[in-house]
């Protein structure tokens, strides 16, 4: 499970890579359960309207113009709290337990189906997510990162929480299977199954934000190629 990563730097790559400006007020370099991070989502209409005049449905690798209409960058809880949450508090316990999200069970976990057959969607940008390799025995915490070096786009659901005049924006990572990942099968406890986020090919984006239904959304819910990841041991 990935339960930290790190956020865009320099602040330049949100418009280059994602074609949003960058935020007014930034967030921490690591990113934590609970703490403040950036999503990607459709922004309100009338600006999405452009954005849904663009090939939809189609989740090949293909370019994208460097303006991106009808996106805008949020500021939320890593941690998703769902609309039925009872309280504040009851947010905040829930919340940390809730930050990855297996794309498989979406549809009948009470934790994700409203967000995700709303339309929820969000990308999360990010420059690399740790992962624990226990294979000399003790977690070692190991970033994975793109070869080249550049930012990736993790497909996620994203929530708004409103009781009692508190209000939470939250989301979280969408991640798939990676027991026959040629990388991250060493990762995470042995024995486990082995999970890594559901990172999106630059091409994908404006089609994973506007597919029209939940069913073609789910093609997007796939490994990301090993040979583009690199894994290094984190430097303490």
């Amino acid at each position: 499970m990935t339960t930290q990563y790190e956020s865009l730097h320099p602040d330049t790559l949100y418009a280059e890579a994602f074609g949003v400006e960058a935020p007014a007020e930034p967030v921490g370099r690591k990113i934590w359960p609970r703490q403040p991070g950036l999503f990607i989502r459709r922004a309100a209409r009338p600006a999405v309207d452009a954005a849904e005049n663009m090939p939809q449905d189609t989740p090949e690798n293909t370019p994208e113009t460097p303006a991106a209409p009808g996106r805008e960058l949020v500021r939320g809880q890593f941690g998703l709290v769902p609309r039925w949450v009872k309280s504040a508090s009851d947010a905040k316990l829930r919340s940390t337990k809730l930050v990855n999200a297996r794309h498989e069970i979406v549809t009948t976990s009470n934790n994700f189906r409203e967000a995700w057959l709303g339309a929820q969607r969000c990308i999360v940008p990010l420059m690399a997510f740790i992962v624990d390799d226990y294979r000399k025995g003790g977690a070692v915490p190991t970033r994975i990162s793109r070869v080249d070096g550049q930012p990736m786009g993790v497909a996620g659901l994203w929530e708004h929480w409103h009781k009692d005049g508190e209000t939470i924006v939250s989301f979280c990572l969408l991640t798939v299977n990676a027991n026959s990942h040629a990388l991250m099968h060493r990762y995470e406890q042995p024995g486990s199954e082995k999970r890594m986020p559901a990172i999106l090919g630059e091409g994908a984006y404006s089609a994973w934000l506007n597919a029209s239904t939940p069913d073609k959304a789910r093609d997007f819910m796939r490994a990301f190629a090993a040979e583009s990841l690199t894994a290094n041991p984190v430097l303490k």
